[in-house]
């Protein structure tokens, strides 16, 4: 692709087919797919808790993963603004290793305030939503360097 010259102006892009192409049916796919754990452990929920599953633990772990995710894509979406990337790769290893202290938080709260029970039904719906996620993220292919989530 030829570069253009100094003095020529470089082509505008067209808004509406940027506009189309962020809101394909396949970026809509590929969006979903990526939140798929999140929809996972409000399904899995049903027969959880009618299989017998302490509720007390399902929901401490379930509200601790989405919470989780939810700070996951704002970090995204906040560090993609930072030009430099070692800070911003210092940030967001700081924020992951917050977001593992905020599920093992949970696990330890669930033990605690619930019962035995609850401790492990919130360590095992976080376990399984991990397992989501990061098969996922192996099936997405490497991460963008738009900041958005993989």
């Amino acid at each position: 692709m030829r570069r253009p010259d100094l003095g020529q102006a470089t082509a505008q892009r067209n808004m509406t087919t940027l506009y189309q192409n962020a809101h394909s049916s396949e970026r809509v796919a590929i969006n979903t797919l990526r939140y798929i754990d999140v929809l996972i452990v409000a399904v899995a929920a049903i027969p959880a808790l009618l299989l017998g599953a302490p509720a007390f633990g399902y929901v401490v772990g379930a509200a601790a993963w989405i919470l989780q995710r939810s700070l996951q894509a704002f970090d995204l979406r906040q560090t993609a603004k930072i030009e430099e990337s070692l800070r911003r790769a210092g940030i967001r290893t700081f924020e992951a290793f917050g977001r593992i202290w905020l599920l093992a938080g949970a696990i330890v709260l669930a033990a605690v305030v619930g019962a035995r029970k609850d401790g492990l039904t919130a360590a095992l719906v976080i376990c399984a939503a991990y397992s989501v996620a990061f098969v996922i993220r192996l099936v997405s292919g490497p991460p963008q360097a738009s900041g958005e989530l993989s």
